[in-house]
């Protein structure tokens, strides 16, 4: 599972792997690591536009060290998207109630047997 943020380049649809932040006040661009989060006035580079970069002139380019490979998914990671899946099912089976649950023309699934739904995601512990 790599990275899931595309360059931020028109028509780009590569991975990107840098991130790239002005500092308008020192006329400074900065290109560094792929950040954690996409931020609204950053944009995230794909190896090629990243190398490519370019800067109007009077201005200074800060290259901080890229990482030679994409970094390896966390187990938290995918721990964090289980509980956001969980969280959003729990809130939509209250928001239907129980009985709206099952009904003829309801979106929601009949119940399994013994009244208990159970979700369609499950974490798999290391032995």
């Amino acid at each position: 599972m790599g990275s899931l943020r595309s360059c931020s380049r028109s028509a780009c649809q590569r991975a990107a792997v840098a991130t790239l932040t002005f500092v308008y006040s020192d006329s400074t661009a900065v290109l560094g690591p792929l950040a954690t989060y996409a931020e609204p006035h950053c944009y995230d580079l794909c190896t090629s536009h990243a190398d490519r970069l370019t800067v109007p002139r009077g201005w200074e380019v800060v290259r901080l060290a890229l990482p030679s490979n994409p970094p390896e998914p966390h187990p938290d990671d995918l721990l964090a998207l289980v509980n956001a899946v969980r969280e959003a099912a729990s809130d939509r089976t209250q928001d239907t109630g129980p009985t709206a649950r099952g009904s003829k023309g309801s979106l929601e699934p009949p119940a399994e047997a013994g009244g208990v739904r159970r979700g369609h995601l499950r974490i798999l512990r290391e032995q």
